[in-house]
């Protein structure tokens, strides 16, 4: 799915991300600017990515989770990203519907890309996700939650299956679906990304009711 160094996008590529994904033209055009700019080689390597990680969770070890993640973005398996699967990721991750994310978090878990995820992967991915958590949060933790393991064995518990098992990616997505804590187990997000959202939100409610008292 690899594209060669070009100045300009691809009437072919435009159309394709314009149709599976919900960015316009204009937003496609100004991030194949700057991604072109990054890497004008027209790909992102293991280790680019990482270092991308890593100014995301500055106060964690990020490495083996962006490890998992380019793996999972990595879908015709070349060893790097280029443009399309790296936008193709940021809209199945940042803006896609639930069910989108969570074939997304099934290919995460699925570490030998088998179509299948066993107790084992879902350690060692929730032994990457815990790494992401400072020392200082992971204090403040539930009991079943404060180490990777109680949290690969909670998370598992979701799916009725025994140790020895397999979970199907439709299996997956339906036992996060019904299991509302299961969402937090399978991704992390910074206490400073969320106080921004909260800011975020409160601000929009503030803007609607002024608008609406306008309005009246």
């Amino acid at each position: 799915m690899g594209n060669a160094k070009s100045s300009a996008m691809s009437k072919e590529i435009l159309e394709d991300l314009k149709l599976n994904t919900k960015f316009s033209e204009d937003e496609l055009a100004q991030w194949y600017e700057n991604f072109q700019k990054q890497c004008p080689s027209g790909r992102i390597s293991p280790n680019e990515f990482k270092k991308i990680y890593e100014r995301f969770f500055p106060d964690s070890d990020a490495a083996a989770y962006a490890q998992h993640v380019f793996r999972s973005f990595d879908t015709n398996d070349d060893g790097t990203l280029d443009f399309k699967e790296y936008i193709i990721a940021l809209h199945m991750t940042s803006t896609g519907k639930t069910e989108r994310k969570l074939e997304w978090a099934f290919s995460l878990f699925d570490v030998d890309k088998n179509g299948y995820i066993t107790k084992s992967e879902v350690a060692e991915i929730c032994q990457s996700i815990f790494k992401l958590i400072p020392k200082e949060e992971q204090g403040n933790l539930p009991a079943d939650e404060n180490t990777p393991e109680k949290r690969a064995d909670k998370l598992w518990s979701y799916f009725n299956k025994k140790d020895n098992e397999r979970l199907a990616e439709g299996e997956f997505i339906q036992g996060v679906l019904d299991n509302e804590n299961a969402i937090h187990l399978i991704q992390y997000e910074p206490k400073k990304i969320k106080n921004e959202k909260r800011k975020k939100q409160e601000f929009e409610g503030l803007r609607l009711k002024l608008r609406d008292e306008i309005i009246s």
